[in-house]
């Protein structure tokens, strides 16, 4: 096991490995900007080093400045977290070389997954659903032989990055060429790459991905699938597991299968598997995540298994846990600071900040009262996650937990969240990835 580790990130997913290290005995070690100073997990963590300056990239992104904490402080690990630098293979091979390993899979495995073209050919090459879509497209010219071999609508989407940052809906040749320019411009701005292709485009499908743990051995396993269909903007709001509704057999062998085409691949460490369901109940391979996801909590609260403490020592060459049974349900709702109206981010102090503490109801958080939320990162503020026996009953354990946090200072979406969670629709789980967010279902 690791003795000194290094956590290159911030917010919930920092605190979140801090308490992962705590539980291992592992020395925890994080890094913080100017804006973050008041975090609470710089005092639960073995040692807090500043990185100066607020912007990403000379700070959380700023690779020269995070190697030098490396060394500086002997660390002989690194969680990157997720964001970030989580799934840069150029990050991930400096770390190697700096003499510490990576938590998490090897840089090859991020070169490939994170080039979704070349890693949905791959899950095809073995046998994996897909539906149809383009190779990289490499200008508007092949961008149009494409869409016309393919037929509108489309889905253009970068090769690089997640988080829906980028991607277009397009249903005719002038739709394209606008997108086209705007996307590639994107993408190259935010990940570094400008590439793009095409994707069938599915109306209204259900987004169900299955989490993947595999070790250095040769060995994986899944640990069940989660419902991420509640979305704004392509960006996950609301997960859940098991799926409602949905064929318990046909999601195991879907996850089965998952888990037998990376261990043949000899993929490493964790990943989660990312799907599509059309109308007609076809599911398509729709990318794999090579990092721990910002929803692995509610398979942690339905199968009691530490996911981050699992990632950790399959890193430090560990062999992979026993599957537990599924217990029960869970969801997550994602708090952000945004204004409801427009959903666009807020800023300001943190007035009053209580997460409610009740029976089967879990926070995660990075921040606390008083401290201020800058227009620098994510405004994710917190995650609440509700247990229960049943589907009703995590629902209604993730309401209360929501209208039982306090926050003042700036405004947030859950009142949005609740308006999901309590739309006749959701609760029959008639969900989908058009599912209304902040307004009426027609």
């Amino acid at each position: 096991m690791f003795s000194r580790l290094l956590i290159c990130n911030r917010g919930a997913v920092a605190r979140r490995v801090v308490r992962a290290c705590n539980e291992l005995g592992v020395a925890s070690i994080v890094v913080y900007s100017e804006a973050d100073a008041g975090a609470p997990y710089l005092s639960e963590a073995g040692e807090a080093i500043a990185l100066p300056g607020n912007r990403v990239e000379e700070t959380y992104l700023n690779v020269a400045a995070l190697i030098d904490v490396i060394r500086r402080t002997r660390a002989d690990a690194v969680h990157p977290g997720y964001g970030f630098l989580a799934e840069n293979a150029d990050f991930a091979d400096a770390v190697i070389q700096a003499g510490a390993a990576f938590v998490g899979p090897a840089p090859r495995w991020l070169r490939v997954m994170g080039d979704k073209v070349a890693a949905r050919r791959l899950f095809a090459d073995h046998g994996y659903p897909v539906f149809p879509a383009s190779d990289l497209i490499e200008d508007l010219d092949g961008a149009r032989q494409a869409a016309q071999s393919m037929g509108y609508p489309l889905m253009l989407k970068p090769v690089a990055g997640g988080g829906g940052i980028g991607m277009r809906v397009v249903r005719d040749d002038a739709e394209l060429e606008k997108a086209y320019h705007q996307a590639s411009q994107l993408a190259l701005r935010t990940f570094g790459d400008g590439g793009v292709y095409l994707e069938g485009w599915i109306d209204r499908p259900r987004h169900v991905e299955f989490q993947l743990l595999a070790d250095v051995h040769g060995n994986a396993m899944h640990v069940y699938e989660r419902e991420c269909s509640i979305q704004r903007r392509h960006q996950k709001v609301i997960e859940e597991t098991p799926a409602p509704g949905l064929d318990r057999i046909e999601l195991d062998a879907l996850a089965e299968r998952a888990a037998e085409v990376v261990g043949q691949l000899g993929y490493d460490n964790i990943g989660t598997l990312e799907t599509l369901r059309d109308a007609d109940g076809h599911f398509g391979f729709l990318e794999m995540n090579a990092r721990i996801q910002v929803e692995h909590a509610v398979t942690e609260a339905v199968t009691g298994l530490d996911l981050v403490t699992a990632q950790i020592k399959l890193a430090a060459g560990g062999a992979l846990p026993q599957r537990p049974a599924m217990n029960g349900h869970a969801l997550e709702a994602r708090v952000y600071a945004e204004d409801p109206r427009s959903q666009l981010p807020d800023t300001g102090v943190l007035r009053t900040f209580r997460p409610p503490e009740m029976y089967g109801v879990r926070v995660e958080t990075g921040y606390r009262e008083g401290q201020i939320v800058t227009p620098y990162y994510d405004p994710l503020l917190a995650k609440v996650i509700g247990w229960g026996a049943t589907r009703e009953q995590a629902i209604g354990r993730t309401l209360v937990g929501l209208k039982g946090f306090t926050i003042n200072g700036v405004k947030t979406n859950i009142t949005l969240l609740m308006g999901v969670l309590e739309s006749e629709a959701f609760l029959a789980g008639r969900i989908h990835t058009g599912f209304p967010y902040g307004h009426k279902e027609n």
